[in-house]
């Protein structure tokens, strides 16, 4: 199992010497990579429910910085750890401006991005950034179409019902061929199915354990009946509300002690865990050290 760290990129960690010196000292100590999630604005009075707790936002979350600027500035002070985005929300770009900052970001780290989208789950971010929130598959599916086109073809064209795209030729290509991995989230049929389809594995969450491990058999039965003959990867994030004595079972993975979430993400046995500490911790040295037990906890037998 690849064992990951999330980016302290959002919460009271966001200044250059927290984002530079987790990036150095997650590589130093062994982590295989790096995550950033994605969100623009904390709503006075929200238009949907936190997906998570009681359904209000984490306080942590009014602060954030750009997912992909982050892992820029990441991969300038790195070499080996892979780089990675759980998830990007994908809607609220251009594609083809979205492919050319990630293509740029492949570039710059040399072929260490994983590209994961979603769709998010908040209608405010859509109004404001002015994208419909009704047609969000569709959207989604042509925006992949998009960046796949920009990435594979030597002359890119694209004629869809959402975007068009001239014949021009765009450089550079990613340095990853054909494509970086593309890592996709949701829960519901139409994303599983997605997945199944089109992506290179599956952006998971701390759910349930059967629950989990029903989804997972779904978009791998699915992908076979698609006659996908390379196996998908999950990459499950973890961000929970660290305790200093055992939680309730039912509680964890959204709260626990160390050893209770690292005892769930070995049952999980997903293929990558990340762990986010940003909900517990208020100082790189406290997230380091946590980072650290983490890592041994799961390295261990």
């Amino acid at each position: 199992m690849r064992i990951g760290l999330n980016l302290p990129h959002y919460g009271p960690l966001t200044a250059p010497e927290a984002v530079a010196g987790v990036s150095r000292a997650a590589e130093s100590l062994g982590f295989d990579s790096l995550w950033t999630g994605d969100r623009i604005l904390a709503p006075l009075q929200p238009s949907d429910r936190y997906p998570g707790g009681d359904g209000t936002m984490p306080a942590e979350m009014a602060t954030y910085l750009d997912p992909l600027t982050a892992l820029t500035f990441a991969a300038a002070g790195t070499s080996r750890i892979r780089l990675g985005t759980s998830t990007l929300n994908a809607l609220w770009y251009p594609p083809v401006l979205l492919a050319r900052t990630l293509t740029t970001l492949d570039v710059l780290s040399r072929g260490r991005l994983d590209v994961g989208l979603g769709l998010g789950w908040l209608r405010d971010e859509y109004t404001a950034t002015g994208v419909p929130w009704e047609g969000r598959g569709a959207r989604l599916d042509e925006t992949l179409d998009v960046l796949e086109e920009i990435w594979g073809a030597e002359v890119v064209g694209h004629e869809g019902p959402l975007f068009r795209v001239p014949p021009s030729r765009i450089l550079p290509k990613p340095v990853q061929r054909p494509r970086p991995p593309i890592l996709l989230a949701g829960l519901t049929p139409q994303a599983t199915g997605r997945i199944a389809r089109r992506a290179d594995g599956w952006l998971a969450v701390g759910l349930p354990l059967p629950y989990l491990r029903s989804l997972w058999q779904k978009i791998t039965s699915e992908a076979e009946a698609y006659g996908r003959d390379t196996p998908l990867r999950i990459v499950q994030r973890l961000n929970p509300r660290l305790t200093s004595s055992p939680a309730d079972p039912a509680r964890v993975p959204a709260m626990g002690t160390l050893r209770q979430i690292a005892d769930y993400a070995k049952a999980a046995a997903a293929d990558e865990v990340f762990i986010d500490l940003t909900l517990t911790v208020t100082t790189q040295d406290e997230m380091l050290d946590l980072a650290g037990r983490f890592l041994d906890l799961m390295r261990a037998g």
